[in-house]
């Protein structure tokens, strides 16, 4: 609260603190005399999570009511900001850019984990984008194979009278399907199992949003290039050694 000094309480934590309303309490000033703090009788209720900075009894003066010379050498300057990695790394940058030698205490967040965390997702990516490749130019070599094989078919449907845009639909068709159906599964069993995740663990985002719509370009985008390799495999004129007799 902006111009007022609060006291935090949380009634399902034992008190680390317990000052009593009107109690008085001197900080020290850097000209060596005290500032005197006086114990409001608000109390603000707070429920932390299992790792926080905040402890039931603490006093929150507002920087404003503090005084200019205070000596705060020997305190501590608390920051609290998103938990996103990219929040952090940023935060913990402009500190090193301001205070290079000064200790930095995270709270709740494993500094370790966030370069084991860069470096997975960079080998999660080159993962995925050599999947990818890798995916689409299996399924193509197999839906070419497929249209050789099928070569004669196509020119016994030709010399009975079917239209090449058909066939070129049939062909796209048999294609685009399966690899819709197995795409779609798999971005969607992907998704429910990292909000299963989520919500097991106790995340704050429960239904995570974010990446779904990049998986669901990636999957449209595989199966145009899909579809497109397999309209060249009909050709519109009728090669006489493709036709065979039973």
């Amino acid at each position: 609260m902006d111009g007022k000094v609060v006291q935090l309480r949380n009634d399902q934590s034992p008190l680390e603190y317990d000052p009593k309303a009107g109690q008085r309490y001197p900080f020290a000033l850097k000209n060596g005399k005290k500032a005197i703090f006086t114990v409001p009788r608000q109390k603000v209720n707070v429920r932390p999570w299992a790792v926080s900075v905040f402890a039931s009894g603490a006093l929150l003066v507002p920087p404003e009511l503090a005084p200019d010379r205070l000596d705060d050498s020997n305190g501590t300057l608390t920051l609290v900001s998103d938990s996103d990695p990219a929040t952090v790394r940023a935060v913990l940058d402009g500190i090193g850019a301001v205070a290079p030698t000064s200790p930095v205490e995270p709270v709740g967040i494993v500094i370790d984990s966030l370069a084991q965390l860069t470096v997975i997702r960079s080998l999660l990516a080159v993962g995925m984008v050599l999947g990818l490749v890798i995916g689409v130019a299996a399924f193509v070599v197999s839906v070419a194979d497929r249209a050789l094989e099928r070569r004669a078919q196509v020119a016994a449907l030709a010399l009975l009278g079917a239209r090449a845009g058909t066939l070129r639909g049939v062909q796209v068709l048999q294609v685009v399907m399966p690899l819709a159906l197995g795409l779609g599964g798999a971005v969607v069993a992907g998704w429910l199992a990292e909000s299963s995740y989520l919500i097991t663990g106790g995340g704050a985002v429960h239904w995570d949003w974010e990446g779904l719509p990049l998986l669901v370009a990636a999957a449209l985008g595989v199966l145009l290039v899909a579809a497109l390799a397999s309209v060249p495999m009909v050709r519109r004129h009728v090669d006489p050694e493709h036709i065979r007799r039973d």
